[in-house]
């Protein structure tokens, strides 16, 4: 017998052939044939003697009765398998190949579920699908822009869409109530392993609406993309605010699949002589459940891999909660009633664990806020089906860097209406925005917008921007709210992002057909290029000098 697995983007297909029946000219072009060659074939489908219950197509086989070399294939540089033999770099040069991989293929099919879930639930909520343009203006309101050089404008030139925020705010002055598109966006940023320098998101905007209609349907359309493709029910979405998860979680997009807050302990550690808790601007504790358990050799990697992470090295002291009573590495300082009492602060049960740290306050949250999450990731595998989904709402309008103020959403949320009329004290405004977060990782977000003309400007001007600088970046806009805007909100949901949760993936570039690599470049299609200067000059440019890679710095 002769057996052929033949593979497409199905899946595997069984062909049998029997020396005894085949003709010798079908025989030979069966022995000729190659790893990866395109072919056809004729045959008759018949029971396997021994099924495969691995593969879908395992109870058959097919008898091959003719059979065609369509294309000839080299020799892969790597096997086009899950468990392939290829370095990154290698198959990202050949991605076209990469893609044959079953995983990969499987992953570009969830991508399209997604979408194709998100549009059906959309559809039935009368939400129309417009495109927004791809050639726009640069607008000073977030990351570094894409810039097109534009040929008949010589010396002007088209910045490509961060997000269609402003041209979804004119779709709703235009009367378009509810709109959606699945958006291309832009940005000129580093890259990490949930960004790309262009991705996709789910862009909606509604008009005359309340913060919990958007809340409200958003997290049905999530539930339903969930059912849908996963088969999996989502649990409640919880809702905190900005301030409480910051206090409680250390970061605005904590992991709730376990509770594990912050609690503060400064004033119930000071005073005992332990210098480390005694001269510390603030101290803070962490309760794992059932972490009773941990060896001090377990301990100890998790302040090794603290002070991998931060600059000053990290000491941790633990409180173990058995039967016998508490037991911690400071017993010299807190006899067991103290150490009691600790745990009846923040309702320890026997075999938990306390874990406290001092130092900076905010510096000590970010520290626990990594440190929570490199737990949960060791107790939650990524293909788990454990979600918990929240809200974060009540965000600050605006936060200080550099010493100006800039807007923590964009310049075009509002803020909450009892701040509406005055706009005082601008560092203590809170807004109308909200982000979806789940398992830790911030899916999306949104907010109501300012649609008054004249608090759009206000905000503008908090944020620094002069009458004649209003006019410049943003007159087209403020020309549109003096003609009747609506009261108006959206959200943004990363598809990259939402696509490798449900696949248990930590890359989105797994989901996207030809990514970005850590530099930028698209390395199967041998992007960016350079551009010959006949062609600079043309858009009335002038070539850049190009860097030698021995030129002095």
């Amino acid at each position: 017998m002769i057996w052929i697995d033949l593979r497409d983007r199905y899946g595997y297909t069984q062909l049998a052939l029997e020396r005894s029946q085949t003709s010798a000219e079908l025989l030979k072009k069966v022995e000729a044939l190659g790893k990866e060659w395109v072919i056809q074939i004729h045959g008759k489908v018949i029971q396997r003697e021994a099924p495969n219950p691995k593969l879908p197509t395992g109870e058959i086989e097919v008898q091959v009765q003719s059979l065609s070399h369509i294309s000839r294939s080299k020799l892969p540089p790597f096997l086009i398998e899950d468990e392939t033999d290829g370095g990154e770099e290698l198959r990202m040069n050949y991605r076209y190949l990469d893609l044959r991989r079953p995983r990969l293929q499987q992953h570009l099919q969830l991508r399209h579920q997604v979408v194709q879930a998100f549009r059906s639930y959309l559809d039935k909520c009368n939400f129309l699908e417009i495109e927004t343009p791809m050639l726009i203006r640069s607008t000073p309101e977030g990351a570094r822009d894409f810039l097109v050089p534009s040929r008949l404008q010589k010396g002007s030139a088209y910045a490509l869409p961060q997000s269609p925020q402003l041209l979804k705010q004119l779709l709703m002055v235009s009367g378009m109530d509810r709109y959606y598109q699945l958006a291309r966006c832009f940005r000129d940023e580093d890259l990490r392993s949930d960004r790309q320098p262009e991705f996709t998101q789910l862009d909606a905007e509604m008009s005359f609406l309340r913060q919990e209609d958007i809340l409200s349907l958003f997290e049905e359309a999530t539930r339903h993309v969930f059912q849908v493709v996963k088969g999996i029910s989502l649990p409640t979405f919880q809702r905190i605010s900005y301030e409480d998860c910051c206090e409680k979680y250390g970061t605005d997009k904590p992991d709730l699949r376990m509770d594990l807050a912050l609690h503060p302990f400064k004033e119930l550690v000071t005073g005992r002589g332990f210098d480390l808790f005694d001269h510390a601007e603030g101290v803070l504790g962490m309760v794992i459940p059932g972490g009773a358990t941990y060896t001090r050799k377990q301990i100890q990697k998790l302040e090794d891999l603290l002070s991998s992470k931060f600059e000053d090295k990290k000491r941790l002291i633990w409180v173990r909660f058995k039967e016998d009573g508490p037991r911690s590495s400071v017993d010299k300082f807190y006899p067991p009633e103290v150490l009691r009492s600790w745990g009846e602060r923040v309702k320890l049960n026997t075999g938990d664990l306390l874990i406290l740290a001092g130092g900076d306050p905010p510096q000590t949250r970010h520290m626990f806020s990594f440190l929570r999450q490199h737990i949960l990731e060791e107790k939650y595998p990524l293909l788990s089906k454990d979600f918990a989904p929240l809200w974060v709402l009540d965000f600050p309008l605006f936060y200080e860097s550099e010493g100006r103020l800039q807007s923590t959403h964009h310049p075009f949320t509002r803020p909450r209406e009892e701040d509406i009329k005055t706009l005082s004290n601008p560092k203590r405004l809170k807004s109308q925005a909200y982000d979806l977060v789940i398992n830790g990782i911030e899916i999306g977000g949104g907010s109501l917008r300012i649609h008054e003309h004249d608090v759009q400007r206000e905000v503008l001007k908090i944020l620094g921007f002069s009458a004649q600088e209003q006019k410049k970046h943003f007159g087209f806009f403020l020309r549109a709210l003096e003609y009747g805007a609506p009261p108006h909100g959206g959200i943004a949901l990363g598809i990259d992002r939402l696509c490798a949760l449900l696949g248990g993936q930590r890359f989105i570039k797994d989901f996207i057909a030809f990514p970005k690599n850590t530099a930028g470049k698209d390395l199967s299609l041998e992007s960016p290029d350079q551009i010959p200067q006949k062609t600079w000059e043309t858009y009335g440019l002038h070539r850049p000098p190009s860097r030698s890679p021995h030129a002095k710095l």
